[in-house]
């Protein structure tokens, strides 16, 4: 088994901005189990949860990228916007590729949650009819105020995860590897969404309205999700909520998935006037962790 590169603590000296580009990764699922931390496996299914949800997120945020680059006149801006669209792209297929090689391929149908999913993010959260231009850019405005405030959360995350030592629960690589490189681009664009809506004047009110609904249904979307697997995994018993909540709290008090104290600390620092998300995670370590990354040297140029 080939063990995934140990960064230690994160680097001091940062390298400021850095030019955004979609790596190429290949990843091998053939010996990759849905249950991939073998001493966690609520704490695999949470993370499960998160796949889930991400090809038809992600494939939201394209959407919305695409209409707001035409809008936008700053170069620099948009050349960060080509950049995570990019990385965003790649990310989709990837987790939508270790849905079907993983989960599928197990026996666990995933067609009902991704058909929840593709209703939220395509229907509740995609482009409407508008009765007027003005009414319409206001409809986009919001859309990248909700993706602004994920990229947050993905930023927050990507830092848990390239630190996290998931290592000690006996956890598949492959799998390992994905959330570790989908997490250092996210440390690595994680002011682009930010920046995009604050160039579409957002505005503090707005945002802190957006973060105060996305962040209990992210919540709810990873628990329903996590439930949902729990169900259709016959390996494990179909725990209630009480029991699976309380697992769930397990599995963060041994540091198998990220708490919810420190995710929701993480959320309201975004309430402090002048936020940037620049200070969620390392650039320098994320850097250092995409260099290492066996699924982007699989197939580096």
């Amino acid at each position: 088994m080939k063990l995934l590169p140990k960064l230690g603590r994160r680097p001091v000296t940062e390298p400021g901005e850095v030019a955004l580009h979609a790596r190429n990764v290949q990843f091998d699922w053939s010996r990759t189990e849905p249950v991939w931390m073998k001493q966690e496996p609520i704490a695999s299914h949470v993370l499960n949860a998160l796949s889930m949800l991400l090809p038809e997120g992600e494939r939201m945020f394209l959407v919305t990228f695409g209409e707001a680059l035409e809008l936008v006149k700053d170069e620099k801006l948009r050349e960060a916007m080509i950049g995570f669209i990019g990385q965003e792209s790649m990310h989709a297929e990837s987790h939508n590729g270790a849905l079907e090689e993983v989960l599928s391929a197990h026996g666990i149908d995933i067609e009902p949650y991704v058909r929840q999913t593709e209703f939220l993010f395509r229907k509740t959260l995609g482009p409407k009819a508008a009765a007027s231009e003005a009414a319409r850019q206001q409809q986009l405005v919001e859309r990248l105020g909700v993706i602004a405030a994920l990229e947050h959360f993905f930023a927050f995350l990507g830092d848990w995860i390239i630190n996290a030592d998931l290592e000690q629960f006996d956890t598949d690589p492959q799998m390992l590897d994905l959330f570790r490189w989908h997490g250092a681009e996210e440390v690595e664009h994680r002011m682009v969404a930010h920046d995009v809506a604050e160039y579409f004047e957002i505005g503090y009110l707005r945002r802190g309205a957006l973060m105060l609904l996305v962040f209990p249904i992210f919540i709810a979307l990873i628990l329903r999700g996590t439930k949902f697997l729990v169900h259709a995994d016959p390996s494990l018993p179909d725990h209630r909520y009480p029991i699976l909540i309380g697992r769930i709290f397990a599995g963060m008090w041994r540091g198998s998935i990220p708490g919810i104290p420190s995710l929701l600390i993480s959320a309201l620092s975004t309430f402090k006037p002048g936020y940037t998300p620049e200070t969620v995670g390392s650039t320098a370590q994320a850097v250092a962790y995409l260099a290492q990354s066996p699924a982007a040297r699989a197939l580096a140029s």
